[in-house]
């Protein structure tokens, strides 16, 4: 018999009255009602209330006992007076003979565990996570991210995919953010990268053979934080197949995440398939690439209705109209408060407004510049209904676009218009192979390694910047949980297309010289993608942090509180790999 417990804190019901029971757990609640002493006594399935009679020795025994001390509990299941029928233990209580402190806490907790407001402040709390992760809701989704990904490897499993692990101490390569970098102690001046993305040996295995590979693959990427995206490291569902297109990939996706959101979630899941949204449309469309399609708004070109305005603000610009259906009721502090919010969190120069009554008839921030001739081109151009108010952003190609898409989330968050209770899929397809850098040159607007549609005949005749790749990504929500592509095999498109972003052949077969090489002994074609393992968790458990699905995460600076981390080394230390500080 185990010398802590014979159940758990959560097994015990009216039908094991008069058994003699051993229970483990922390404390979670004392109530001292002088003759008798009530302990919620709590585990990781749920909570037992222990009852103490009058016994000294007992009350001696617990006289320094605190909430979250840990006690093993002995004694006989009873039925209680007054029931709980709220839990499942909630019509029997143990009346304790003998209880032994196992643990001592500290008489003042730095936060209160249990509360549903985690009113702390949350690097405090990442600082004592062992304590923070005590939290029933965030010790639960720790444990539902277990049975997440025991799903995504069953059904993986189902469709015949290899699990196989890959390097974790790999070589630098160029997908989109910076490496960690990690000094070889045996080989002075040279270092090892951890990898941003399993991508070259998955394509290696291809090359060697595999069907059908997967992993639950660590990627590390030093690049800035943000709610949606844990810095430093991250879990992706990794994998490829050989002989494969892009709608292979899509059916192997269109089956795996739907039953894994099936499997831990009560909400509505979109039908397969998915729709296809192609990207220069979702960024007319939406402002973004990743759509939140729960949101009912579409943003409308409006260029063109105002090429003869007199509105100097305008003109040469992209002009963008959000139509807000039964909009004109709002106040006018709503309107301020969107312009606000356009020039403060979005770094727009205004937000211009009109509002269309009954008769539509036009009011508003510019309705003096709104002709008849305007007004008519708007309606037919938005079907823009009476009591309708009509955002307009004015601004340059891209920057038009995402300050739209930046007003289309916000209106949706401001108007509680966000389709309840459902996930929206969409796949973006469709993505230019390259765009312009900060400094005017051709770089790869998404995974280098991609495929280019029309192949080497595209790269040689075509504007790079009109080139599209076979990339796609798959969004859930205003999140984007999956990207991936038809990779590219062939060697030569590879050099041309590294070639067009800047690259010489030499640094190709230096840099890539693995994958190059494979690619001379006959490498079939192969596709395949990587869901966000932790975004995919975060979606499923409702949460807004991804800290919140992780159970050691890093602050929105980067730094592990918990343990210290990053932190300084002996000069030892570096010396052995060959560092000097300056």
């Amino acid at each position: 018999m185990n010398e802590y417990r014979t159940h758990n804190c959560s097994e015990l019901n009216i039908k094991n009255v008069g058994e003699e029971v051993r229970l483990s757990g922390w404390v979670a609640k004392i109530r001292d009602l002088g003759k008798m002493k009530f302990i919620d006594l709590r585990d990781e399935t749920g909570i037992t209330q222990i009852v103490i009679s009058e016994n000294e020795n007992l009350n001696k025994e617990i006289e320094d006992v605190t909430t979250e001390c840990t006690l093993t509990v002995s004694g006989k299941v009873v039925e209680r007076a007054n029931k709980n029928l709220k839990i499942p233990t909630g019509e029997i209580e143990i009346e304790a003979k003998t209880i032994k402190v196992l643990g001592k806490c500290k008489n003042v907790l730095p936060f209160e565990i249990n509360s549903d407001k985690n009113e702390a402040r949350e690097d405090l709390r990442l600082e004592y996570r062992f304590l923070d992760l005590r939290n029933e809701k965030l010790h639960n989704n720790i444990l539902k991210r277990s049975q997440v990904l025991r799903t995504i490897r069953e059904e993986m499993q189902k469709l015949d995919f290899t699990e196989i692990q890959t390097p974790i101490l790999a070589n630098s390569s160029p997908e989109g953010a910076r490496d960690f970098l990690v000094p070889s102690r045996l080989h002075p001046g040279e270092f090892y990268a951890l990898p941003q993305a399993p991508q070259q040996f998955k394509q290696l295995l291809m090359v060697s053979g595999f069907n059908k590979y997967y992993q639950i693959a660590p990627c590390f990427r030093d690049e800035d934080p943000r709610a949606d995206r844990s810095p430093g490291e991250f879990y992706q569902l990794d994998f490829e197949m050989s002989f494969a297109t892009q709608e292979d990939v899509f059916k192997v996706l269109e089956q795996v995440i739907p039953n894994v959101f099936k499997a831990h979630t009560s909400w509505k899941i979109d039908e397969t398939p998915f729709i296809r949204i192609p990207y220069k449309e979702a960024m007319e469309k939406y402002g973004s690439d990743k759509p939140d399609l729960r949101n009912p708004l579409i943003i409308n070109n409006v260029t063109k209705c105002f090429e003869n305005s007199e509105f100097n603000g305008f003109k040469n610009k992209d002009v963008k109209a959000i139509v807000l259906p039964d909009g004109a009721s709002n106040s006018r502090k709503f309107f301020d408060k969107m312009s606000e919010f356009a020039k403060e969190e979005l770094g727009a120069q205004g937000l211009a407004w009109i509002k269309l009554d009954e008769q539509k008839q036009v009011s508003g921030s510019i309705a003096k510049f709104i002709t008849d001739e305007i007004k008519e081109k708007l309606i037919n151009e938005t079907n823009a209904k009476p009591n309708s108010a009509i955002f307009f952003i004015a601004d340059n190609g891209e920057k038009a676009q995402k300050i739209a898409g930046g007003i289309r989330l916000e209106l949706g968050k401001e108007l509680d218009l966000l389709e309840k209770d459902t996930y929206k899929f969409c796949w973006i397809v469709d993505f230019p192979m390259y765009e312009l850098s900060d400094e005017g040159t051709i770089d790869f607007c998404h995974n280098p390694f991609s495929m280019p549609q029309g192949g080497m005949e595209a790269l040689e005749q075509k504007n790079p910047l009109d080139i599209y790749a076979y990339q796609y990504d798959l969004v859930c929500n205003g999140y984007e949980i999956a990207s991936g592509a038809v990779r590219n095999h062939d060697p030569e498109i590879m050099v041309k297309a590294f070639e067009i972003a800047g690259y010489k052949r030499e640094d190709v077969e230096n840099r890539f010289g693995a994958l190059f090489n494979a690619f001379m002994y006959g490498a079939p074609p192969h596709a395949g993608a990587a869901p966000g393992i932790d975004r995919i968790i975060m979606l499923i458990e409702q949460e807004d942090n991804i800290r919140n699905v992780i159970a050691f995460p890093k602050n929105k600076k980067a730094r592990d509180l918990l343990m210290r981390a990053p932190s300084k080394v002996t000069e030892q230390q570096l010396k052995d790999v060959h560092i000097k500080l300056l």
